[in-house]
């Protein structure tokens, strides 16, 4: 079988050993979120995000990390018995060598998610790949950023993320749902910002529309709080 190509660059046993990543944490949890939510997963956390969400709740992955090989990385992965991983951030797609990474997951048979906050070009990741795309809303400070051109590079096994912050927010991310049938594409989350709205609230909105969505807790904060490696 041929390696595979990152971007039209041939991925060799070397590059894997000499190209880097700046990681901010690798842990083993349970996923908090998504479909893949109560599955023991490795978390593979990137350093950096060009986004400033008001609600963020991982804003010590701004800045600093640990500069890793891809070999580095793949093999702290490996430590754990799971086939499950997640890359995310930050905004894990603001390093150029997430890329060849998530298709290194897949070429060792990880089922692997990707959590994304929508502003970067998500055509380039492999298409093994679950692409979680958390679409911002007015309330985050980053509506702007939203490209939706990522849309259209959406499958059936990928999902549609909004953080839902407070009545307007939530109105405009039904609109959303309603003009661009976003329910079509794939699976959409609605999850209530952690400081700033009820569950209860948002799951009594979703029932009295009949909204085709899945309401997403976070229960790893559930579990443990709000803390890192979690």
């Amino acid at each position: 079988m041929n390696p595979p190509r990152d971007q039209g660059v041939l991925i060799t046993a070397d590059s894997v050993d000499s190209a880097t990543l700046r990681i901010t944490e690798i842990f083993y949890s349970l996923q908090g979120e998504t479909s893949r939510i109560g599955l023991p997963t490795v978390f593979i956390r990137l350093t950096g995000c060009p986004l400033r969400c008001g609600y963020c709740d991982t804003a010590y992955a701004f800045h600093g990390g640990t500069t890793m090989t891809l070999a580095a990385v793949l093999a702290a992965a490996a430590q754990y018995r799971t086939r499950y991983v997640t890359v995310t951030g930050g905004e894990p797609l603001a390093q150029k060598n997430c890329i060849p990474l998530l298709r290194e997951l897949c070429a060792r048979d990880y089922s692997v998610s990707l959590e994304t906050g929508g502003a970067i070009d998500v055509s380039p990741v492999d298409v093994r790949i679950a692409k979680i795309l958390d679409l911002k809303t007015p309330g985050s400070g980053e509506v702007e950023k939203n490209r939706w051109e990522n849309l259209a590079h959406l499958t059936a096994r990928d999902e549609i993320k909004f953080v839902i912050c407070n009545e307007a927010d939530y109105a405009w991310a039904r609109r959303q749902l309603a003009e661009r049938r976003l329910a079509a594409i794939c699976p959409v989350l609605f999850a209530p910002s952690y400081r700033e709205l009820s569950a209860p609230q948002l799951a009594d909105w979703i029932l009295r529309d009949q909204l085709p969505v899945r309401l997403q807790v976070q229960l790893h904060k559930l579990l443990w709080g709000e803390r890192p490696g979690v």
